[in-house]
């Protein structure tokens, strides 16, 4: 089982991933959620970072020190760092932001490497919604130093048109902002995934299907 579906198993498993009617931030009634906060063992943000460490590898993103955006981001980047480490041999540093800025002791905006010029980050989030996240943390990230965002890293692409537009806040993301994002899975994945038997669920296909078709990205 290559780690696309291992992850979205992981997902299942965790409670993450649940099927049902849920009313969105977006105000969208969609057949599917998913809920970062029922990560909550040691063992689950492991096997999550080495998800993020995966998909770095396979597309080949290059990086130097991993960001993640207070809070939900700073135990992703963490995680995923070590996973890097102990996967694939490759050490890298890490980096998250204070939601304001230190007046005391070292002070500062951020904690861990600070920003260089000329450093390869790659910016880790949970998922993507409207973008809103990544147009707080560019400018400090690159107030700080004119750093070389490589890339952003999210666990699920749900492939949704953004709030006022018909592309999707990851197709934004690279037209905006120049930063091309690397999502684990995508809905279309785990659709695949529940035809295919590896999570329970099928009969939710016809729902998400549905929803795509009235909320799905014109790329």
């Amino acid at each position: 089982m290559d780690y696309k579906k291992e992850f979205i198993r992981f997902l299942a498993d965790c409670g993450v991933l649940k099927f049902g009617t849920f009313k969105l931030k977006s105000g969208r009634i969609a057949p599917y959620f998913l809920n970062a906060g029922e990560y909550k063992t040691g063992a689950q943000i492991r096997r999550l970072g080495g998800f993020y460490a995966d998909c770095i590898r396979a597309n080949g993103v290059e990086v130097q020190t991993l960001f993640g955006p207070a809070y939900k981001g700073i135990p992703l980047a963490l995680s995923a760092a070590v996973a890097l480490h102990e996967k694939y041999g490759q050490d890298v540093n890490f980096c998250f932001d204070r939601k304001e800025v230190k007046d005391h002791g070292e002070g500062g905006m951020f904690v861990g490497k600070q920003p260089e010029d000329g450093e390869k980050v790659v910016i880790v989030e949970d998922v993507m919604t409207s973008g809103k996240a990544l147009k707080e943390v560019l400018p400090k990230l690159r107030g700080a130093a004119k750093v070389d965002i490589t890339g952003m890293v999210i666990t699920v692409d749900r492939m949704e048109k953004a709030l006022g537009s018909e592309r999707s806040a990851v197709r934004l993301a690279y037209e905006e902002e120049g930063v091309r994002v690397y999502p684990i899975v995508t809905i279309a994945d785990i659709v695949a995934a529940l035809e295919e038997g590896v999570i329970p669920g099928k009969e939710h296909v016809a729902a998400i299907r549905a929803y795509l078709a009235e909320y799905g990205a014109k790329e």
